[in-house]
């Protein structure tokens, strides 16, 4: 425990590392609110373990309606020799995903506002070190995005397998290249199948229309564009 709450102050010390962004589609808040938790895509879609999805799949849930977002490719050049596509891709699904700065989050938020202009998206902020205690057994760190491939996946530096993580509890002791090592080298917090208690960590929820705000969250709103403002350095409007 007392190695735990090391970690957790480490990690969080940094002002830019106090919050942790969970990007998703506007139309998933009420589900989100409702159900009070956020789960894995393998939770919500067991039968498709490994298949790779080429696009959008709507899911109901407890009676809500959620949109789990499609994979992106990953070429079996970008894997370990003993994992396959297929078993790394049941790894992550298996994890609720966060971006652990606001600039990883944008990054994130203006690739899917490109390739999907008339979708609305919002971003969800939560408090970084609640977060960690909260799923403290559950929490796994990496160095890369998971998720996807760089553009020259052969002259790459490190290969994807389960072993380019490190839970919560080994942060700073397991220290092969692959994995972080300081909290500056986080890319991403996963958290494995379910994330408790969202309501009680929210900071913020950013949206461009505050219709998409489910009420319990109405006093957490913050116009997208405020976000938006710091990816291009400007402060945001009055």
């Amino acid at each position: 425990m007392k190695d735990i709450e090391h970690n957790i102050a480490l990690i969080t010390k940094s002002a830019g590392r106090k919050s942790a962004f969970h990007f998703t589609r506007a139309r998933n808040l009420q589900a989100i609110a409702h159900l009070d938790s956020l789960w894995s895509s393998h939770h919500l879609l067991p039968e498709a373990t490994g298949e790779r999805r080429t696009s959008t799949e709507e899911v109901t849930y407890e009676g809500t309606s959620i949109t789990v977002n499609s994979h992106l490719r990953i070429p079996e050049a970008m894997m370990e020799a003993n994992c396959t596509v297929e078993e790394f891709r049941t790894f992550i699904d298996k994890h609720v995903f966060f971006w652990p700065t606001r600039r990883d989050c944008l990054k994130m938020l203006t690739t899917y506002m490109k390739r999907e202009p008339s979708e609305r998206f919002a971003v969800i902020e939560l408090e970084a070190s609640e977060l960690l205690r909260e799923h403290e057994t559950s929490v796994r760190f990496s160095k890369y995005d998971s998720g996807s491939s760089p553009r020259f996946p052969n002259t790459c530096m490190y290969r994807k397998s389960p072993d380019m993580f490190v839970s919560l509890a080994d942060f700073g002791r397991k220290t092969n290249h692959a994995v972080p090592v300081k909290p500056s080298e986080i890319k991403e917090i996963l958290i494995e199948d379910q994330v408790r208690s969202v309501t009680q960590l929210i900071k913020s929820v950013y949206v461009q229309h505050p219709e998409d705000v489910p009420a319990r969250w109405l006093n957490e709103f913050q116009p997208l564009d405020a976000l938006l403002a710091l990816a291009e350095g400007k402060p945001p409007a009055d």
